[in-house]
């Protein structure tokens, strides 16, 4: 996959080196500004072969050195450090209050299946799955902004604020209360509906008309019986959503002008700082990597029947 990326990055149209001195080619002569190509050029290891540059790329990353950023002069960790604080930082909040909303509603709509409630939920959920993040967006926007001025349209943080470090931390939590609710709505719908149909699953098999014909309780049966059988298929979905409190989202980060990982790594594709990108690109899959390897894991946790034989 690094060799892949690397390869595809570097055969898309622009070159960096010219980029860089697009701003200064005013102030330059055509001779000056060519010999300032050529070196720079040469600097960054454009007049390479693909596997050349690609082998060197890649030895520094194993020491741990992922280059240097040709937009902002820093190197790529210290670039990415910030967008990452900001991006674990709302969708923490995101996902535990996504979860402890879509779980227990979706249980409840399980046990009561087919009642007004769940017939209400159910075409709520299809509604809330149905809408494009950017739509739930805007609609937020104009609501809760621009009508009723109860929080800011966009950024982190009040310009020029001064105040204490706690005046600051609930300034930026009054910025962050908006997109994170578009976060958390937008992503209801499906968690909801997901862990409803396991449930319902779960319940109809013969073992859960045996624990209640055997006189258990009805919060036993659906608890340590039908929710631990149905988990199965759900932990796959709810590990999915914490490994996504690295990667960012995009729409929101963008609508809101939230200096997170997804924004951050357009912007890194559109100003062609192709370092840092990849830098992202690959932390991104050692972050998938790891999450496929926790949810097998998992798996054995939840079931003991998936369990490797010593």
């Amino acid at each position: 996959m690094s060799f892949v990326l690397f390869s595809l990055y570097n055969m898309i149209p622009g070159d960096p080196a010219r980029s860089q001195l697009e701003r200064v080619k005013s102030k330059l002569d055509p001779h000056e500004y060519q010999a300032r190509y050529e070196k720079l050029r040469a600097e960054m290891g454009l007049d390479d072969p693909i596997p050349v540059r690609y082998g060197k790329w890649m030895g520094n990353i194993l020491h741990g050195d992922f280059g240097e950023s040709f937009i902002y002069r820093r190197p790529v960790l210290d670039v990415v450090k910030q967008p990452l604080k900001n991006t674990i930082f709302i969708n923490v909040f995101s996902v535990m209050i996504a979860l402890a909303i879509t779980i227990p509603l979706g249980i409840h709509c399980a046990v009561k299946r087919n009642s007004l409630f769940d017939k209400v939920v159910q075409v709520l959920t299809i509604i809330g799955y149905s809408i494009p993040v950017f739509i739930i967006s805007l609609l937020f926007i104009f609501l809760f902004a621009v009508v009723l001025h109860w929080f800011p349209v966009s950024g982190m943080s009040t310009a020029d604020f001064k105040g204490t470090p706690v005046q600051a931390f609930l300034d930026r939590l009054w910025h962050l209360i908006l997109p994170l609710a578009v976060m958390t709505v937008g992503s209801l719908g499906g968690m909801t509906r997901y862990v409803r149909a396991a449930m319902s699953d779960a319940l109809s098999m013969d073992y859960i008309k045996t624990a209640r014909a055997k006189g258990l309780k009805e919060k036993v049966v659906i608890y340590s019986h039908a929710w631990r059988n149905a988990l199965l298929p759900v932990v796959t979905l709810i590990i999915g959503w914490f490994l996504s409190i690295f990667s960012g989202s995009l729409v929101v980060e963008t609508m809101f002008n939230w200096n997170g990982m997804g924004k951050f790594y357009m912007d890194s594709l559109n100003n062609q700082d192709y370092n840092v990108a990849l830098a992202i690109q690959m932390f991104y899959i050692v972050v998938s990597l790891v999450g496929y390897l926790i949810t097998d894991l998992s798996y054995g946790l939840v079931d003991p029947r998936v369990r490797v034989n010593q």
